[in-house]
């Protein structure tokens, strides 16, 4: 490649959206690097992922994905890494699922994730935290190569370092996760959406 003057593209950047926090309760890792599901609404794992904009600012996405279909349920973009950013997120994939009890929620140690506030949520939400090692990128893996996914099919896509405007990534985000769960094709679910393969699941258990 060097011969040739080629150079891949770089998807790791120096904007840091895991500051690592002590929990105030041991958290267990309940997935060991097992991103599967045999059900759906039974196990999810999230991360936050930064969008770049124009003017140096930046957006960040915090996100909830069913590791049954890797169907992307719940999301939630501001301008900030509050706690209430993957708060949100989770809130917004009970409102899509009617209800998240008894579902493990897997991320990483980010102090939002560590916080008593998250904990608070998952608690009244019915959901088990989950935890991989500390600086470990691997047990959270799913989640990671949905951020990357993301970064590749729309800025890297079209050959941007970043967006113009707030609106526009905004707009871009909404758009591929709405042709991500409803179109685009997913090896892990024998290349059909994460969408369909759902609604597959459904009518093969109303069948039996």
């Amino acid at each position: 490649m060097r011969a040739a003057g080629l150079q891949g593209i770089h998807l790791r950047t120096k904007v840091h959206t895991t500051v690592p926090a002590p929990s105030r309760e041991p958290v267990p890792d309940l997935l060991g690097r097992d991103f599967t599901a045999s059900a759906p609404n039974t196990r999810y794992v999230g991360d936050i992922t930064y969008l770049p904009v124009e003017g140096g600012r930046f957006l960040y996405l915090a996100t909830v994905m069913d590791l049954y279909s890797r169907r992307l349920v719940g999301w939630s973009i501001a301008d900030h890494m509050r706690t209430s950013l993957v708060a949100d997120a989770l809130e917004a994939a009970a409102r899509e699922r009617g209800s998240l009890d008894g579902a493990v929620f897997h991320s990483d140690h980010g102090a939002q994730y560590t916080s008593a506030e998250f904990a608070a949520v998952c608690g009244r939400l019915g959901v088990a935290r989950s935890m991989g090692a500390v600086g470990s990128s691997a047990d959270n893996a799913a989640a990671e190569a949905f951020n990357a996914t993301l970064k590749r099919e729309t800025l890297q896509g079209l050959g941007l370092k970043r967006w113009p405007t707030v609106r526009a990534a905004r707009l871009a985000v909404f758009s591929w996760i709405g042709r991500y769960n409803t179109r685009r094709r997913h090896s892990a679910n024998g290349y059909l959406s994460p969408l369909v393969y759902e609604q597959r699941a459904v009518s093969l258990e109303l069948a039996a």
